[in-house]
């Protein structure tokens, strides 16, 4: 396996690797069992796998946790040699954003809803820098998780809108024993508030429930109910409960099934956690 730390050296490794499929992880890191499902998928779906490592200072807001973002390089360099990765690419900040750089990629309306109206410039972030990492990597397929699904969906449409040649494929959520969706935050949990965490599937499956008893539903009661069930049970503190159609992100006024995207974000503590799931 090959640590890469330029993008010179990246070109060329991925110019030797002509004519073979190459497919791309992108990440931040700190890698978990859900990185590594995704790299499990790009390892079936093509005969080279480059894991990049990079934590993207353009997604993160003044005040979040950039400084503090866990950062396990050589964990995850073991990790990524168990899997048989072929390469990892690992570029400084002054290498993806040179001073002078001035150009963005924006993702009008999909970056503005959910997590954008919370955190406005996060998406402008994640676009630019995997729109980077297209351009540096050249992979064929590209793997991301669904637990990020705003992210995913606004990831695909930049592909198909600006022609690129890259297949999205998207993985499903990969859990904890008790349902808390994995995330490289969940180190900053205290024991106590772990043991509350799972609060959030608990309530995104009894969303699911009641919309196979009551389709059509209202999505206002919908949200009511995922409100009481989150609260009755611990100390999260909503951010948005959203229900919104799973291409456009537009909210709907009555839940669709196998339309629908119910997404959420809850701080516990200083935490903030998201999850989701496709109704």
């Amino acid at each position: 396996m090959e640590i890469i730390r330029d993008i010179q050296s990246m070109r060329a490794w991925r110019e030797a690797a002509r004519p073979e499929h190459v497919g791309l992880v992108p990440t931040m890191g700190a890698l978990h069992e859900g990185h590594l499902s995704l790299i499990r998928i790009a390892r079936e779906r093509a005969p080279k796998v480059v894991v990049s490592i990079y934590v993207n200072p353009t997604q993160f807001a003044a005040h979040e946790d950039l400084d503090h973002y866990p950062r396990t390089f050589e964990e995850d360099r073991r990790r990524c040699e168990e899997l048989g990765v072929d390469a990892i690419f690992c570029p400084d900040d002054a290498m993806m954003y040179p001073p002078g750089c001035l150009t963005w990629v924006h993702v009008s309306q999909l970056d503005s809803a959910l997590e954008g109206q919370s955190r406005p410039t996060h998406f402008r972030g994640v676009a630019t820098i995997v729109t980077k990492l297209f351009a540096i990597v050249q992979p064929d397929c590209a793997v991301f998780g669904w637990k990020d699904a705003q992210q995913f969906l606004l990831l695909r449409r930049m592909v198909n809108d600006l022609n690129l040649p890259v297949e999205m494929i998207g993985a499903e959520i990969v859990r904890e024993p008790d349902g808390l969706a994995m995330s490289s935050r969940n180190v900053y949990l205290s024991e106590d508030e772990r043991r509350e965490a799972p609060a959030l599937q608990r309530a995104l499956l009894l969303a699911e429930q009641i919309v196979k008893d009551q389709p059509g539903i209202l999505a206002t009661a919908l949200k009511r109910r995922m409100e009481q069930s989150i609260l009755s049970e611990s100390r999260f503190r909503i951010d948005y409960i959203a229900i919104v159609n799973l291409e456009t992100l537009q909210p709907l006024a009555h839940v669709e099934p196998g339309a629908t995207l119910i997404a959420l974000a809850a701080w516990m503590g200083q935490t903030r956690l998201i999850d989701n799931i496709r109704v």
